[in-house]
């Protein structure tokens, strides 16, 4: 996806918390080095952060399609508004990496704890995505607490996906299949879905791409997930990027 969708109003939301927390200082005490001279200047400047928070947080996001499906995760996420992609060079074989993919534990992956610990806001929760026992492998991990595989083509492509928004009181009547995931449109879900790609550039060298897409099925539940995501990409972003690094590590070096 282009960077430009999330970076706008990302930047949008962390600037404006930025300028309302400095607002909110100067209607106590008027930060004169920012040329805060008073404490009316300081509730101007706090109502310009909310304004900003605020614009960043309900930006339109755009719908993308994809035209032709290349990949699996094309296949179960054709249309989305959302999304992010990484990607790393890894020097070893596509068997190797397809294994470390598998393999890679939540304790191997940098940062992973501290951003899920602030994700929660430092409750303790149920061992899961958000508070991974540090000795499992991670993907084994995210299918035991709501992420769905939907599809694992070896040496390839892994695909997972998981219902991010449902309408209030919804439940599933049935365990969820794949087809189930592909043909979910009715109003008030958003549905996310994850690959790990890996692609061949020699016999011992390929690259790992990861995407994230999100789908919202209505324009209701897109304006929702995306206050939500705009405020958890950053962090997002860094998880993604060190699982990996880890991934990278273990296929090149061996279990750490």
């Amino acid at each position: 996806g282009n960077p430009m969708k999330n970076l706008i109003p990302v930047s949008l939301v962390y600037g404006g918390l930025l300028v309302t927390l400095l607002g909110a200082i100067s209607v106590v005490w008027p930060l004169r080095l920012l040329a805060i001279r008073s404490r009316a200047t300081g509730v101007l400047v706090l109502f310009c952060g909310v304004l900003i928070f605020v614009i960043g947080a309900t930006l339109p996001a755009d719908e993308t399609r994809v035209a032709t499906a290349r990949t699996k995760l094309d296949e179960f996420a054709p249309v989305y508004q959302f999304s992010e992609s990484h990607s790393v060079q890894i020097g070893a074989s596509k068997e190797r990496v397809y294994e470390a993919i598998h393999l890679v534990k939540a304790g191997e992956i940098k940062l992973l704890r501290t951003i899920t610990w602030i994700r929660r806001l430092g409750r303790a929760t149920p061992p899961g995505i958000l508070n991974a026992p540090q000795n499992e492998p991670v993907l084994q991990v995210a299918l035991h607490s709501g992420f769905l595989l939907l599809a694992d083509d070896p040496d390839r492509e892994i695909v997972i996906g998981a219902l991010v928004r449902a309408p209030a009181g919804w439940r599933p009547n049935k365990k969820p299949t794949p087809d189930d995931f592909k043909s979910l449109n009715a109003p008030g879900f958003a549905l996310a879905s994850m690959n790990f790609r890996i692609e061949e550039a020699e016999p011992d060298r390929c690259v790992v791409i990861t995407d994230t897409r999100v789908f919202a099925t209505d324009p209701s539940s897109r304006r929702k997930f995306g206050e939500y995501w705009r405020m958890i990409y950053p962090g997002s972003a860094l998880i993604r990027r060190m699982w990996l690094q880890a991934i990278k590590e273990r296929a090149e070096n061996g279990p750490q």
